[in-house]
């Protein structure tokens, strides 16, 4: 493989990044702390600054890099970047994940290092329990002299078997008691993942040659999103990454903190550049929005921070009239009726596709979609619920898992005669597998030989097998057969345990059963599956790290938006964050019958965010 000097080295598909932005990513040294707003391209830098790495043998083979993100479509976003901007033997070496992914596979791993009464069982499940089932435990186990919240922040801040850390003898056996009532009080053995945290923190700090391992292989480590760390995470990244011989980048953007109520820690940066001596960096750019945008998103960074800069727009603006309003409605049938006949004018007039128009609601997806289907269905769209789970894992999820993305090249394939994207991912997927050296070509002709063999074998199956429901199932575990199961767990370290793969799969299945369920062909319910021409309804949480050239706010009123009030600063963060993920428009539903205004919001967006009556938009 032949490198590039490092002062030779040019961006990877992309014309330009901003001054700010190669200032971090030469900065190779010591750690660096990139504070970056909204739309500034903070996922396209990490990129960016892991093929300068990789492309230059600043960090050269067998090292790693180690990305961690909080959200899994995240990290497989930022990985799949990575990988068309280098060649395959470097973007082998990008290792992208979420932090619970990095902590599940160490215990996975090393499970049998961890001792009695603490070692999980190797059939474990997660579990995400209820503030209810937390209450109960507590008050089977006499424990009610403490509540949630305490119970949650004694059991993420506890280290286990460290006789140094202070703790009480009744918060020793309150703990003790909760991690035997989830290994042995039910039909199976669950692990939360805060106390997953704490169990590969355990590993870490008691095991020097995984700690030693980890910092022999990833010299390099990037923690995207970081103004989300909570504390036990920043422990347990302390723990593993030395500051005497790594370089961490952390990004982020403190306004964009939305995880407070779980932990997060309220001054992230600063700890972290007082850990690790690391450079602080801001950017300014905004790759995202136009300049009208930009200027309203501005007004409500101002009120978050006072103090922060304005950032400058890069994005044209591509849409004649209002850019954002708040539709104002006397009832919630006309609400409803009104914006699905003006999402459909705007298909019709060729503005955007339906898959990019979101509508967001502040929660309650599930109750929305129930709400608004039928009106959408008789303009002829189909609402996209990405909140809904198939099985045990949410749509949304689901199209980020990795599994998905080795399956649907090869359905691709299977039911269409020819797709160049699907072929070209179809073998890319199978080196990846497979991991044949970059110049041996017999291996690489054998794996595109493979791809084409597997591809015929499905299009045969498909041909056999009609586009209907109950057809999935079989046509999923052909493919899984066809590129080999065992190879495709173990390119993923949650799929190693057969709960996780199994999940996993049967969340693909159902969705393509309920795709197939509507579909003339194969291909059109690939295209059903993926969301193509549907509309995305998904909550204000949910949309972060996406984007689209359309958002609206389904009720914006005083009822759904309950807890966006002056002093809840994580609320109006939300708020801050759903806004900038519009590329042209963000517009925003308000119903009278639903809820009364949010008073000091509507002051706050002033004259840049007019309220109009809604009945003029039909």
């Amino acid at each position: 493989m032949t490198f590039v000097k490092p002062e030779d080295w040019v961006p990877q598909g992309v014309a330009e990044l901003e001054d700010r932005a190669w200032e971090a990513l030469r900065e190779t040294e010591r750690s660096v702390s990139v504070t970056a707003g909204a739309g500034a391209g903070k996922t396209e830098f990490l990129a960016q600054k892991a093929s300068y790495l990789l492309q230059t043998a600043l960090c050269p083979a067998p090292k790693r890099i180690l990305a961690i993100s909080f959200k899994r479509d995240a990290a497989e976003t930022l990985a799949k970047r990575v990988k068309i901007r280098c060649p395959e033997d470097q973007s082998r070496r990008f290792v992208s994940m979420t932090f619970d992914a990095f902590t599940k596979g160490l215990v996975d791993q090393f499970r049998l290092g961890i001792p009695q009464p603490f070692r999980p069982p190797a059939d474990y499940e997660i579990s995400f329990p209820t503030a209810q089932i937390v209450r109960d435990f507590l008050e089977r186990g006499e424990f009610s002299e403490i509540n949630n919240a305490t119970f949650e922040k004694m059991l993420s801040a506890r280290r286990i078997l460290d006789e140094n850390q202070i703790v009480t003898a009744r918060q020793r056996e309150i703990l003790d008691a909760y991690w035997q009532d989830q290994y042995y009080g039910g039909a199976s053995p669950y692990l939360t993942f805060p106390m997953i945290n704490r169990l590969a923190e355990y590993l870490l700090r008691t095991n020097a040659r995984i700690r030693r391992a980890l910092r022999i292989t990833f010299p390099v480590i990037f923690l995207d999103e970081f103004q989300d760390v909570t504390g036990p995470q920043f422990e347990l990244v302390t723990t593993a990454f030395d500051p005497a011989t790594a370089v961490l980048t952390a990004v982020g953007d403190d306004k964009q903190r939305i995880l407070g109520w779980a932990g997060a820690l309220p001054n992230a940066f600063s700890v972290f550049k007082q850990f690790y001596n690391a450079r602080p960096i801001s950017l300014l750019l905004n790759w995202r929005s136009h300049a009208d945008l930009v200027a309203i998103q501005h007004v409500i960074a101002s009120r978050i921070d006072p103090d922060v800069e304005p950032a400058q727009a890069r994005a044209e603006r591509e849409v004649d009239g209002a850019v954002s309003a708040i539709w104002q409605f006397e009832n919630r049938d006309t609400e409803i009726a009104t914006l699905a006949l003006w999402v459909k004018a705007q298909v019709d007039a060729g503005t955007a596709q339906p898959h990019d128009i979101a509508i967001l609601v502040r929660n309650l997806a599930n109750a929305a979609e129930d709400e608004m289907c039928d009106a959408f269905r008789e303009q002829g769209l189909l609402l996209r619920n990405l909140a809904r789970n198939v099985g045990e894992i949410s749509i949304q999820d689901l199209l980020s898992e990795n599994l998905t993305e080795i399956l649907m090249p090869f359905l691709r394939l299977g039911a269409e005669k020819k797709n160049p994207k699907a072929w070209s991912e179809a073998q890319e997927t199978l080196r990846r597998l497979r991991a044949p050296l970059e110049d041996d070509e017999i291996a690489l002709q054998l794996i595109a030989d493979d791809a084409a063999d597997i591809a015929k074998a499905l299009r045969d199956h498909l041909a056999q097998h009609p586009a209907e429901t109950g057809s999935a199932q079989a046509s999923v575990d052909l493919l899984i057969d066809l590129i080999d199961e065992k190879s495709i767990r173990q390119s993923t370290p949650s799929y190693i345990r057969d709960a996780d793969f199994v999940r996993v799969k049967e969340g693909f299945v159902e969705l393509l059963d309920e795709a197939l369920s509507d579909a003339a062909r194969w291909s059109k319910a690939l295209d059903a599956f993926e969301g193509l021409d549907q509309v995305p309804l998904m909550t204000v949480h949910k949309s972060k790290g996406m984007e689209f050239h359309t958002m609206i706010f389904f009720g914006l009123d005083s009822q759904s938006w309950w807890s966006l009030t002056p002093n809840r600063a994580e609320e109006l963060n939300s708020f801050f964050v759903a806004f900038t993920r519009a590329k042209q428009r963000a517009f925003f539903t308000s119903c009278s019958e639903r809820g009364g205004q949010i008073v000091w919001l509507r002051q706050l967006l002033g004259d840049a965010v007019p309220s109009v009556d809604g009945s003029t938009l039909a």
